[in-house]
């Protein structure tokens, strides 16, 4: 059976050798011609992990076409907001195979979910689309170190994927919720880039564990706009990936808040970062939430006026902690 992987950053290649040895051939899609070049011929990703030795079992390609004709079962990997434009290059759109989205965000201006997009792109069945999500570092995956996940959508199709992407030290768990599955995995960055400020600014671990409490509230009123499941939330996709990328050293978003609470601008922190930090995007989809539905979410509020309004992080503290005093649900 095989696999394609649209998408070969971090976590797609980290993806990639850790299903190989559950699938015979892997095929790696990439925009990059340089990246696609040192994978086939070197068996390694140079602009991510250059030191790890890929399986050869795994090659790769900038065909697009040719990455959803080889895989058997396909797993999109990029940016949110470039969904849309990659597999808008798709010659036949009509798939009849199980696609999975492993990205995490919210379309800015439809406010789409990723599996939303999906299902507007492609002429697929609704049983066939999938969102995989969870507490899941790709160097620790890479690393084969314990991790679990859970991969929403239809139960008894889900079931038989479950399956292919178990490993020894990969745990697949299954939910029917697949929105809310999706939410958890997107707000969490925004959070996360709130919880990274204010360790930034040195407010302490009090400070932290609130932000990420009440971001959780926050979480699930986002939730609620697209009838998920409250319970989901206090799961792998919503409690476990908001506490690990809130709280570890590996999580992007939180370096990037970390850099900014330290006194970097944007610009600066992003080159120190190095990489996509998803949660830049997502935080825009949010203000558009929070203004269409007149929702009340003060810590994404705030992370998107330090981030692009110019409000400095210190005020920002002053703000929330001066916020109206109310019952905590």
């Amino acid at each position: 059976m095989n696999l394609s992987i649209i998408g070969s950053g971090s976590w797609g290649t980290a993806l990639a050798k850790l299903f190989s040895v559950n699938f015979d051939s892997i095929l790696l899609w990439t925009k990059n011609q340089s990246i696609a070049n040192a994978i086939n011929k070197n068996h390694t990703n140079p602009k991510y992990f250059p030191h790890i030795l890929l399986p050869e079992n795994i090659k790769a390609t900038t065909d697009i076409d040719e990455a959803f004709l080889h895989g058997d079962m396909i797993i999109v990997v990029i940016p949110t907001q470039a969904i849309r434009e990659v597999l808008g290059n798709l010659t036949d759109q009509k798939v009849e195979k199980p696609v999975i989205s492993a990205s995490k965000g919210i379309e800015i201006g439809t406010l789409k979910l990723t599996t939303q997009i999906l299902s507007e792109i492609l002429s697929i069945k609704d049983e066939n689309i999938f969102a995989l999500s969870g507490p899941s570092f790709a160097r620790e995956v890479l690393e084969g170190l314990p991790t679990a996940v859970v991969l929403g959508g239809d139960i008894c199709k889900g079931r038989e994927i479950q399956k292919l992407l178990s490993t020894q030290n990969f745990r697949v768990y299954t939910n029917s919720d697949r929105e809310g599955v999706e939410i958890g995995g997107a707000v969490k960055n925004v959070i996360a880039i709130a919880t990274g400020i204010s360790d930034g600014i040195g407010l302490g671990n009090n400070a932290r564990a609130s932000i990420i409490t009440r971001g959780l509230n926050e979480m699930r009123k986002i939730a609620h706009l697209y009838s998920a499941k409250p319970e989901t939330l206090y799961g792998l996709s919503g409690l476990g990936d908001l506490v690990l990328t809130a709280t570890g050293d590996l999580s992007r978003n939180r370096k990037l808040g970390l850099l900014i609470g330290k006194g970097l601008s944007l610009k600066q922190a992003l080159k120190e970062v190095g990489q996509v930090v998803e949660g830049l995007e997502t935080v825009k989809a949010i203000n558009q939430l929070q203004q269409k539905y007149n929702l009340e979410l003060p810590i994404s509020s705030t992370v998107y006026k330090v981030l692009y309004q110019g409000l400095k992080p210190i005020e920002a503290v002053k703000i929330l902690m001066k916020r109206e005093l109310k019952e905590e649900f």
